[in-house]
């Protein structure tokens, strides 16, 4: 008998055949490797035990002036601040309206008919309700999800049944406020009459397109935050406004004075609401439309229609509370705008000099979209988009490609990824300001989440490769490259999306896996150890940790968790256990040429950090092959535990010994564990072998 030690490479490898890979790992999930050995990886749990509205897509983390932590939260659905585990709704308004009894309620239903013949709205949108008489028994003051809509009606759902038939009802003067218009959660594939590009193809014949899925871009601008869909404007939130809405008194005067729980600058943007029955602003204001501060003393001020423009008087009587929404304006509508973009497709702000970029925007005078076109503010300002003498505002349209994907800031410049190559933007000053460079054609991107940096080193998934640029675009040797490939689908490029997970030396890549409409693969390069590992879990977007304590991941549940926390799944505040394993490829004696007879297996693992109950375990699984192609046989399994009392400081006690008699020509190694409270690191396993004849 000879002990043979399994010493593996790191990483796992599935570029070539399991019996290639020989003296590697092959399968794994949930498991990362430190130092060379695999271990499982950490926990997760959710922040709060609210939730949000919609699948998210972006993930911001910043520090205001006035100490609050905030993650802005872009879904299809909204766009929130998350703050202490609450999660503030700050979408932006697209119009407000006074309806007159608009509502037609159904003894003992629950659906409701609105009447607005300009309500602009499509299904899966947002409106507010206030100053709403009882209809039908139904209070419908508050926010309602829009369920079905026509040319000029909409139907919403009561929380309860109504108690009688009524035509028209719910008062004369309903307010009606309604969010922007929400997007799609996946991208929908499109084919017959009316997709794809107006013109291509054979007359006759239908397209093919994509329903784009809504995906946010965001950034702080100082304290405040800049943040737009993609294919939407560019919208703003400032943190004077804080995130829950501010009672306001509004006096029944010429001119009327506003007096609210903080101050506002001149030429701020106020929206205001109202709460309850009756509620109604006073006459000459109207909720959801946008009114701007002047004549601004402390904590009071007078209104304006415009920037600057005549202070509004008031007139007859006001009811309820009436409030100032913290909800993210359109720029176009802040003080001294000029020439902003009202489309675009990716935004955020330079830490160089601090501009503001628009990528695949509309250009000045015009209301088309280029989707080649790079626009960018003067320095230090949100709203100047005029280029001229005295300003750095300007612009540049890229010509390698049809339209820009993305972008990424890194150390000294700007990455810009088109669909089919990547430019450098580096900062030159005036008359340029900004000059553009191609660094690569015929480079590829999955969309626009697909890439990301860590220690000023940039890395992103393409369509067929990764690719790393440090200073020189290259591409990034992958051992996993043609699994995850083979395993993809492409149809969901644009919920791809990349972050990191620097404690670990991690980049992450998530992806649908083929057939599925979510991202539920991971595939993992650590960039120290150049080593690769993947697995399956279901998230939708990840920030890593910096200026909180853990990576931060959203999921489909509707939850952000922390990652990295404890070592269990607790979503759903109930513990469950974590799938882990990491599987070896093939390994034999002398080349196969004997079948080999094991009948012990000595065990190298380490439980430290492991807090299960009674004991932390994991179980060893042992299959024997005929030959490469034959298939596993009956697998030999045994638990490999913490003994009790075993010190952690000078040696740590385990299962000494696993008794299997199993006999192949081959065989593979398994590892994994599934129990509450378990942390493991592998080390060197030794096995009892011997050769045991050829046949």
């Amino acid at each position: 008998m000879a002990l043979k030690k399994l010493v593996l490479k790191p990483g796992v490898n599935r570029e070539n055949t399991r019996y290639t890979n020989e003296g590697g790992w092959y399968e794994s999930d949930k498991v990362r490797f430190r130092q060379g050995t695999p271990e499982k990886i950490g926990g997760w749990a959710r922040i709060s035990v609210s939730t949000f509205q919609g699948l998210c897509r972006s993930l911001w983390n910043w520090i205001t002036l006035d100490n609050l932590n905030l993650i802005g939260v872009g879904t299809n659905l909204k766009f929130y601040l998350e703050l202490g585990g609450n999660y503030n709704d700050i979408t932006p308004i697209r119009a407000g309206a006074i309806l007159s009894n608009p509502f037609a309620t159904t003894n003992l239903l629950t659906l409701v008919t609105v009447t607005d013949a300009a309500h602009g709205a499509i299904t899966g949108d947002f409106v507010t309700f206030s100053n709403v008489a009882p209809v039908g028994g139904l209070d419908l003051n508050g926010e309602f999800s829009i369920t079905y809509v026509d040319s000029n009606t909409y139907t919403i759902v009561a929380p309860t049944a109504a108690t009688s038939t009524v035509a028209a009802g719910g008062g004369s003067t309903v307010n009606a406020i309604y969010q922007i218009n929400t997007g799609d959660p996946y991208e929908i594939p499109l084919s017959g009459w009316g997709a794809g590009t107006w013109g291509a193809g054979t007359w006759g014949f239908g397209g093919t397109s994509t329903s784009a899925l809504r995906l946010w871009s965001q950034n702080n601008f100082g304290e405040d935050l800049v943040y737009a869909f993609r294919g939407g404007p560019i919208y703003y939130w400032d943190a004077g406004y804080g995130v829950d809405p501010a009672l306001a008194t509004i006096t029944i005067a010429s001119p009327a004075v506003v007096t609210a729980a903080y101050s506002l600058p001149n030429g701020s943007p106020v929206i205001f609401t109202n709460s309850g029955y009756p509620a109604a602003l006073p006459t000459g204001l109207s909720p959801g439309t946008i009114y701007y501060v002047i004549n601004a003393s402390g904590n009071t001020f007078n209104l304006a229609a415009t920037v600057g423009g005549a202070v509004i008087n008031t007139s007859g009587t006001q009811s309820g509370d009436h409030y100032i929404m913290p909800n993210g304006v359109n720029i176009t509508s802040l003080a001294g705008a000029s020439n902003c973009p009202t489309i675009q497709n990716f935004v955020f702000v330079s830490d160089i000099s601090r501009f503001v970029f628009a990528f695949g925007c509309n250009d000045l005078g015009s209301a088309v979209q280029n989707p080649m076109l790079i626009r960018w503010s003067d320095q230090e300002s949100v709203v100047n988009w005029t280029p001229s003498a005295t300003n750095q505002a300007g612009s540049v349209t890229l010509s390698h490609g049809s339209s820009i994907v993305t972008a990424v800031q890194t150390r000294q410049e700007i990455l810009v990824w088109t669909d089919s190559a990547i430019y450098s933007l580096q900062y030159i000053g005036p008359p340029v300001v900004w000059s553009s460079q191609l660094m690569g054609d015929n480079i590829s991107i999955l969309g626009q989440n697909a890439a990301t940096q860590a220690s000023g080193v940039v890395y992103w998934m393409g369509v067929d490769k990764f690719y790393i640029y440090d200073g020189r675009l290259q591409t990034l040797p992958c051992d996993l490259r043609r699994y995850i490939y083979q395993d993809i689908n492409l149809q969901q490029n644009q919920q791809v999306f990349a972050s990191t997970n620097e404690g670990f030396n991690e980049v992450w890549w998530f992806y649908c896996a083929a057939g599925s409409l979510v991202a539920n693969r991971y595939v993992v390069y650590n960039y120290l150890e150049k080593v690769w590992y993947y697995g399956t879990m279901e998230r939708t977007a990840w920030l890593d940790s910096g200026l909180r304590d853990f990576p931060i991941a959203a999921t489909y549940n509707y939850n952000l968790v922390n990652q990295e926390f404890g070592l269990d799944n607790n979503e759903t505040g109930t513990p469950a256990g974590i799938e882990a394993y990491i599987s070896s490829a093939e390994f034999d004696i002398e080349d196969g040429e004997h079948l080999g007879f094991v009948w012990r297996m000595l065990p190298d693992l380490t439980f430290a950090g492991s807090d299960a109950s009674p004991t932390p375990a994991v179980v060893y699984t042992l299959y024997p092959m005929q030959n490469s192609g034959s298939g596993t046989g009956t697998a030999v399994t045994a638990g490999v535990s913490k003994l009790t009392g075993a010190s952690y400081t000078i040696t740590e006690g385990f299962t000494g010994q696993v008794n299997t008699r199993i006999r192949g020509r081959q065989l593979i190694l398994k590892v994994s564990s599934s129990n509450l409270g378990t942390a493991w690191q592998l080390g060197a396993t030794r096995i009892d072998i011997r050769p045991d004849g050829r046949r």
